[in-house]
């Protein structure tokens, strides 16, 4: 079996970055270094989360991969090929990069090919589902021509994986195609409720797609994808806007996944205006107070 790398290097510091070091600390790991173009802040959210949990906060990208075995690379997704980029001054040979980031084939082809020739080993991880519940347990196919080398490292680190493909962006297909559907639902629902509670009928919507789609709490659905949405919508745009790349290459145009990243953009600007944090209302409470930010 194989044993825990002894240094990691976190390209990227927000929601993932800091889930993923705490779970790495939860399994031993002591040498953690990470880069943030955040870290230029010296009020970012990224930097004092990374000072708590004791990780070592680099001056750059290639200070931050020097000497490690392992680089998880989890940005935004207009900042991902960037990213990979930026790490190539400081790559150790054979070290792994395992690039999270929800972005096309293309641009993991791209970063691919970067890494691969800086002397790394670049993996293609595709993200199934959200990270906050499960943190490195989080379901992911990795695919790219090192995935199978990676295998009994992602098993150390107590990964929730299949090896997927050994042609980079395979993978991320699969990722693309699932969150037009996800991400999809998640601008559904916000413009569907909103609506509906300007008409003071949310709770007969709720329960109609109740009985149209059953087994699902649809109040509780809702809230949780609004919430995200809410906080989460830049993140999101970005990621559909990757995905329309997707959908396009296909020949399909992509009338949908532009939709979405237009009502997540949308999202995560209603989300800026709210007064107070989403998740401390409940449903009715969060549509109420989307309203308030919008013109009357």
């Amino acid at each position: 079996m194989s044993t825990l790398p002894a240094r990691i290097a976190l390209i990227g510091f927000g929601e993932v970055g800091r889930i993923f070091a705490r779970d790495l600390r939860a399994l031993g790991a002591t040498d953690l270094r990470a880069f943030d173009i955040a870290f230029a802040n010296p009020d970012s959210a990224q930097l004092r989360n990374a000072r708590a949990q004791e990780v070592e906060v680099c001056p750059d990208a290639p200070a931050a991969v020097r000497g490690a075995e392992l680089v998880i690379c989890a940005v935004t997704a207009g900042s991902a090929l960037d990213a990979a980029r930026s790490v190539l001054p400081g790559i150790e040979r054979q070290a792994f990069f395992v690039d999270v980031n929800s972005v096309s084939p293309g641009v993991k082809r791209e970063a691919s090919e970067a890494v691969n020739a800086a002397g790394g080993r670049y993996v293609e991880a595709a993200v199934m589902s959200s990270v906050p519940p499960k943190g490195l347990k989080t379901p992911m196919l990795l695919g790219g021509r090192h995935a199978a080398a990676f295998a009994p490292v992602a098993a150390t680190l107590g990964l929730d994986f299949q090896v997927y493909s050994d042609r980079e962006g395979a993978a991320s297909s699969v990722k693309m195609c699932r969150s037009v559907m996800i991400k999809g639902l998640e601008a559904l629902v916000m413009e569907c409720l909103v609506s509906a509670r300007a008409y003071g009928v949310e709770d007969d919507v709720l329960r109609s797609l109740s009985d149209t789609m059953p087994n699902t709490n649809w109040e509780e659905l809702a809230g949780y994808m609004i919430r995200r949405s809410l906080q989460h919508g830049r993140r999101r745009a970005e990621e559909m806007r990757e995905v329309a790349k997707t959908v396009a290459d296909t020949g399909c145009e992509p009338l949908m996944s532009l939709a979405i990243a237009a009502r997540q953009d949308w999202a995560a600007d209603t989300g800026a205006k709210m007064p107070k944090p989403a998740d401390a209302d409940p449903l009715g409470g969060v549509l109420d107070a989307i309203r308030r930010t919008m013109p009357t």
